[in-house]
């Protein structure tokens, strides 16, 4: 059935990188957008990034230049790089997706239809 797995976070020090990924199963990523979301402890869920069905991107301040999200249709993967991390980067992240056959661009703020179950990335010395 349709599932969606993210992996790739873990400890790390401030400054390092990280890939997480977002293998989906069940289905196909060509007509959906694609959703990064973090949540930190006492915190609301925020949008990270987003990637639309024709590689239009968004990202939120807080990571812009230090993130790229990218998309493998063939693989069935999504990305998201993370490079020069920061402590505040602490949370757990998730990949959503979202059907898209009818947007023109994307956006965290959408409704998304799936969700993976997160992984945990800790920034810390």
């Amino acid at each position: 059935q349709v599932q969606l797995v993210e992996s790739g976070g873990g400890l790390v020090q401030p400054g390092g990188s990280l890939r997480l990924s977002c293998a989906a199963s069940g289905f196909t990523l060509d007509y959906y957008a694609i959703g990064w979301f973090r949540q930190a402890p006492g915190k609301e869920r925020e949008g990270v990034s987003c990637i639309s069905r024709d590689g239009s991107t968004y990202y939120a301040d807080s990571v812009k230049g230090r993130v790229t999200i990218s998309r493998d249709n063939a693989q069935n993967t999504v990305y998201l790089q993370m490079n020069s991390l920061k402590p505040e980067d602490t949370a757990v992240y998730y990949c959503a997706l979202r059907f898209a056959a009818y947007d023109s661009s994307c956006s965290v703020s959408y409704e998304y239809d799936y969700w993976g179950q997160g992984t945990q990335v800790t920034v810390s010395s």
